[in-house]
């Protein structure tokens, strides 16, 4: 499978990916622009996991409160919320998901912002670079074993 976004491309082993966890993992995507809604989900896709949508913070949460996910990506832009208060719902209603919310924000440069991602120790992945980066933040958040391909490099 090839994936391109933003003149950007990574080739993706789906055969690692599958091979790395028989259990179908399941992630909430609280984004709410298209395009970078839809490689999250190919992404996902590519890991083996599966992918479900909220457009906003309340969605997200009314969705934890009812369905378990094995981890979160959150766009801090598009919770209609403070994102530290959608962070700390979370938390609070799915206590398993603490250390298993990845920030994407394009704010990496707000103080504001670095300061909620520093306080609650939350891994993120700048917007620019979620092609390159999500892949191995991803295994590493939900705990897939390194594959045969990474290894050797």
């Amino acid at each position: 499978m090839h994936v391109s976004a933003s003149g950007s491309s990574v080739t993706i082993a789906i055969e690692d990916a599958v091979s790395a966890s028989a259990v179908r993992r399941k992630v909430l995507i609280i984004e709410d622009e298209p395009s970078i809604r839809n490689v999250l989900y190919v992404l996902l896709a590519g890991l083996g996991c599966e992918g479900d949508v909220a457009h906003g913070g309340r969605q997200a949460l009314a969705m934890i409160r009812q369905e378990s996910f094995d981890a979160v990506l959150l766009d801090l832009r598009c919770a209609e919320l403070p994102p530290e208060q959608v962070v700390s719902q979370i938390w609070e209603l799915r206590p398993n998901l603490l250390g298993r919310v990845l920030v994407i924000t394009g704010e990496v440069a707000d103080p504001k912002t670095l300061e909620m991602i520093e306080l609650h120790c939350l891994p993120h992945v700048p917007r620019s670079r979620v092609v390159e980066e999500l892949w191995g933040r991803l295994r590493a958040l939900l705990g897939f074993s390194r594959s045969p391909a990474d290894s050797a490099s």
